[in-house]
């Protein structure tokens, strides 16, 4: 159950009108040790928005919280499929909406966390997404093209979509074909927007792009340590080299080098090179989302900077009828 009362003692303003809580922005910012230490002492369910920790054995490459971190907190919306499975961000956010009527019906404001912003959006937004299941056949046939001709057409048959998908992005761009060649219908004709009518506080965190990078390289330089690779090889062996989640962010340079592809010593830097232009494309992501409020990832006082803004929000809940205001643009990346 919710606690009514903060660490301290305190009583919470505003406790009886449940909200959601909303920690943004791109890799590497401390996204998830922040969520967890506030959900530990708001006592609040913890929901992950992450579209590769949705999977099952995609552990390290996706930063998923260890088994000591969930033994300290639950988190939730963690290792929901198999890697051969299809998850699709409608059924994120079925699962999402479900697990957050529940909190609310027990009185508790729960933090969603995460970094993609598709599935963050699909809950601060309430985005109709379009119910159309895979269609194996139809992605096999369009799959025998070459990716630059398939992006082609989705820039012909639903240009809104193109606008918003990187050309290089192979799973979204087959999304999109598939959405407009079984309805008839361009996906982004098909997204209408129901928000939330529960009050949501959204906070992002952020740093300088050199401070961002140098905090990615740290990372990778830990992840792969820990066993990356061997993680890798795991899921090569056990669901073959054709895995698609092998060809994402860190698991297809992991890949090729298994393959002989790429030299060992290109690796890492390569990685993180990909890592950057990925934080890159999330913050534009989430500097359009509005309402967001900016919090620096690298302030010594961060965790009691977030509770002050979550505590100063729940003393307003009862007058508050919207999302949050934001409190401006991080500064520009240097």
């Amino acid at each position: 159950m919710h606690s009514m009362y903060s660490d301290r003692g305190e009583r919470i303003a505003g406790s009886g009108c449940p909200g959601l809580v909303v920690i943004a922005g791109p890799t590497a910012t401390g996204k998830s040790r922040q969520a967890l230490l506030l959900a530990q002492r708001l006592g609040s369910p913890l929901l992950s928005a992450d579209s590769r920790q949705v999977y099952r054995g995609l552990d390290i490459g996706t930063a998923k919280p260890t088994l000591a971190e969930q033994a300290l907190w639950p988190h939730e919306l963690i290792d929901l499929v198999e890697p051969t499975e299809t998850f699709t961000t409608a059924q994120f956010q079925q699962l999402a909406q479900a697990r957050i009527a529940q909190a609310h019906g027990q009185g508790q404001t729960p933090i969603l966390v995460g970094g993609t912003g598709l599935y963050i959006q699909s809950i601060t937004s309430g985005l109709g997404i379009p119910a159309v299941p895979p269609q194996p056949q139809l992605r096999a046939q369009l799959e025998t093209w070459p990716p630059e001709i398939r992006y082609a057409w989705l820039q012909q048959l639903d240009p809104g979509a193109a606008q918003r998908i990187h050309p290089h992005d192979r799973v979204r761009t087959l999304r999109a074909l598939e959405i407009v060649y079984t309805t008839g219908k361009p996906a982004s004709s098909l997204r209408q927007v129901h928000p939330p009518q529960y009050p949501i506080l959204l906070l992002g965190l952020h740093c300088s792009m050199p401070r961002l990078q140098a905090r990615i390289a740290q990372r990778t330089a830990e992840m792969l340590q820990s066993g990356w690779i061997e993680e890798v090889k795991g899921l090569r062996e056990r669901y073959g080299p054709d895995l698609p989640l092998l060809k994402t962010l860190g698991y297809a340079e992991i890949h090729a080098f298994l393959e002989g592809r790429i030299p060992a010593a290109e690796l890492e830097p390569l990685i993180v090179q990909h890592t950057r232009q990925f934080a890159k494309r999330q913050m534009t992501w989430f500097r359009a989302m509005p309402g967001i409020q900016w919090l620096d990832c690298e302030t010594e006082d961060l965790s009691e900077q977030i509770w002050q803004r979550v505590m100063n929000w729940l003393a307003d809940l009862p007058a508050a009828q919207t999302t949050a205001d934001g409190s401006g643009h991080p500064p520009a990346d240097g």
